[in-house]
């Protein structure tokens, strides 16, 4: 394992992520943190905030300019919406002494956008994206970073305590795993809100969630190429099943906005005839039918 050496860590965000990395840093060792968050001087949440950096041991300081003068390495946590604003900000205190690493949840492009201001003003810079939940991980949640000084990042504080993974010097690569998986995290959440709550309505929540956990028996990635491959055959079935569902919904008074929306996914699909292309049979592989809806969908999407 690479040495611990110490390093001035300046966190722009004290939130869920801020704080986690914050606690367990300093357990670690750290010796030199600080934090800055707008929120903290004002707003509903200020209490919260300042006790967090009480407890974690980290000085919050009041500005960005001062965030910069206390740092070398730098963390920015913020919502997803506010990575470039927070690099705009920043950037005029930045120099080739700071590694700035930005943990939005955010898309390529915009996390590309706001590094590309953080590396102008000379900073290394580096993508980060996080998996897991803060509250149960702390600073050991898994984190991927990318970017030219992406293995700076890891080689930095993994020794701390903290999980992080290379993934390449493609800015946009960390950031594009997070937020096209959170396509399924965030939908699973809201499809799992809305048929929970329609199966209240019965009586029968327990039971449903118990099924669905013996259905997915299998790893979690096998079952997902498992559906992909079979989609291009069973599409139409699967739609007139899901606009069962949304009637079901309905009848319970509940609005069915996943579900008709996976009627509408499901039912572009079956318009495109792939069970006929396929021959009736599913694909050997699931890029071959994720190719197949494409390029029929959608033939100006990019290809990378």
């Amino acid at each position: 394992m690479t040495m611990r050496r110490q390093t001035r860590l300046g966190l722009i965000g004290l939130g869920e992520v801020g704080n986690g990395l914050a606690r367990g840093l300093r357990a670690e060792g750290l010796a030199h943190m600080c934090a800055y968050d707008p929120g903290a001087m004002n707003g509903p949440f200020a209490e919260l905030i300042q006790s967090n950096a009480r407890a974690a041991g980290i000085d919050l300081v009041p500005s960005l300019a001062a965030l910069a003068a206390r740092s070398d390495t730098i963390i920015s946590s913020t919502p997803g919406r506010q990575s470039i604003p927070s690099a705009e900000a920043i950037a005029p205190y930045l120099n080739s002494g700071h590694l700035y690493v930005d943990l939005a949840s955010a898309t390529p492009k915009i996390k590309t956008a706001a590094l590309e201001l953080a590396a102008a003003a000379g900073a290394r810079i580096a993508d980060g994206a996080i998996g897991g939940s803060p509250l149960i991980d702390g600073h050991r949640i898994e984190i991927l970073v990318c970017g030219p000084d992406g293995e700076d990042v890891r080689d930095i504080l993994v020794p701390w305590g903290m999980n992080i993974t290379h993934v390449g010097p493609k800015l946009g690569t960390a950031s594009g795993i997070k937020i096209f998986r959170s396509v399924i995290a965030k939908g699973l959440e809201a499809v799992i809100v809305e048929c929970i709550m329609a199966a209240e309505q019965h009586g029968i929540s327990e039971e449903v969630l118990a099924s669905y956990t013996r259905f997915f028996s299998r790893p979690f990635g096998e079952m997902a190429k498992y559906m992909l491959t079979t989609n291009v055959i069973h599409a139409q079935r699967r739609a007139e099943e899901a606009e069962m569902s949304a009637e079901a919904l309905r009848d319970t008074g509940i609005e069915p906005i996943m579900t008709e929306a996976t009627v509408a996914r499901l039912q572009s699909i079956a318009d495109l005839g792939l069970k006929t292309v396929f021959a009736g049979k599913p694909p050997t592989s699931y890029d071959a039918a994720v190719a197949a809806i494409v390029t029929r969908l959608y033939p100006d999407a990019a290809v990378q």
